[in-house]
Protein backbone atom coordinates (compact mmCIF):
# COMPACT_ATOMS: atom_id res chain seq x y z
CA UNK A 1 0.00 0.00 0.00
CA UNK A 2 2.25 2.88 1.25
CA UNK A 3 5.86 2.82 2.21
CA UNK A 4 6.63 3.47 5.86
CA UNK A 5 8.12 6.92 5.22
CA UNK A 6 5.13 8.00 3.09
CA UNK A 7 2.68 6.82 5.72
CA UNK A 8 4.64 8.66 8.42
CA UNK A 9 4.60 11.90 6.46
CA UNK A 10 0.86 11.59 5.77
CA UNK A 11 0.19 10.88 9.45
CA UNK A 12 2.26 13.91 10.54
CA UNK A 13 0.46 16.16 8.05
CA UNK A 14 -2.91 14.86 9.26
CA UNK A 15 -1.99 15.51 12.91
CA UNK A 16 -0.66 18.99 12.08
CA UNK A 17 -3.86 19.91 10.21
CA UNK A 18 -5.98 18.59 13.09
CA UNK A 19 -4.08 20.70 15.62
CA UNK A 20 -4.28 23.76 13.36
CA UNK A 21 -8.05 23.43 12.98
CA UNK A 22 -8.53 22.96 16.74
CA UNK A 23 -6.27 25.93 17.47
CA UNK A 24 -8.20 28.21 15.11
CA UNK A 25 -11.57 27.03 16.49
CA UNK A 26 -10.67 27.59 20.16
CA UNK A 27 -8.91 30.88 19.44
CA UNK A 28 -11.99 32.29 17.68
CA UNK A 29 -14.29 30.96 20.43
CA UNK A 30 -12.22 32.53 23.20
CA UNK A 31 -11.94 35.82 21.30
CA UNK A 32 -15.73 35.94 20.90
CA UNK A 33 -16.24 35.30 24.62
CA UNK A 34 -13.70 37.96 25.54
CA UNK A 35 -15.32 40.54 23.25
CA UNK A 36 -18.77 39.90 24.72
CA UNK A 37 -17.46 40.38 28.24
CA UNK A 38 -15.33 43.38 27.35
CA UNK A 39 -18.14 45.39 25.78
CA UNK A 40 -19.95 46.89 28.74
CA UNK A 41 -21.68 50.17 29.32
CA UNK A 42 -20.94 52.10 32.48
CA UNK A 43 -23.70 53.59 34.60
CA UNK A 44 -23.77 55.91 37.61
CA UNK A 45 -26.81 55.80 39.88
CA UNK A 46 -27.99 59.29 40.79
CA UNK A 47 -29.98 57.98 43.74
CA UNK A 48 -27.41 55.89 45.66
CA UNK A 49 -24.16 57.09 43.96
CA UNK A 50 -23.26 53.55 42.85
CA UNK A 51 -21.06 52.97 39.79
CA UNK A 52 -21.86 49.76 37.87
CA UNK A 53 -21.66 48.17 34.44
CA UNK A 54 -24.10 46.37 32.17
CA UNK A 55 -23.31 44.10 29.23
CA UNK A 56 -23.73 45.37 25.70
CA UNK A 57 -24.65 48.84 24.50
CA UNK A 58 -27.69 49.37 26.73
CA UNK A 59 -28.93 52.94 27.10
CA UNK A 60 -30.87 52.26 30.32
CA UNK A 61 -30.12 49.88 33.18
CA UNK A 62 -31.41 49.35 36.69
CA UNK A 63 -29.05 49.90 39.61
CA UNK A 64 -28.24 46.63 41.42
CA UNK A 65 -28.34 48.42 44.81
CA UNK A 66 -31.54 50.46 44.74
CA UNK A 67 -33.30 49.51 41.49
CA UNK A 68 -33.37 53.05 40.06
CA UNK A 69 -33.19 53.16 36.27
CA UNK A 70 -30.26 55.24 34.97
CA UNK A 71 -28.89 56.30 31.60
CA UNK A 72 -25.40 55.23 30.63
CA UNK A 73 -22.40 57.48 31.08
CA UNK A 74 -21.14 59.11 27.90
CA UNK A 75 -17.54 60.19 27.75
Amino acid sequence: MFEFSTATVLYCVFVAITFLVLWIYYDRRDHRRFELERRKSTFHCIRCDHLYGAPGRAELARCPNCGHENVRLKF
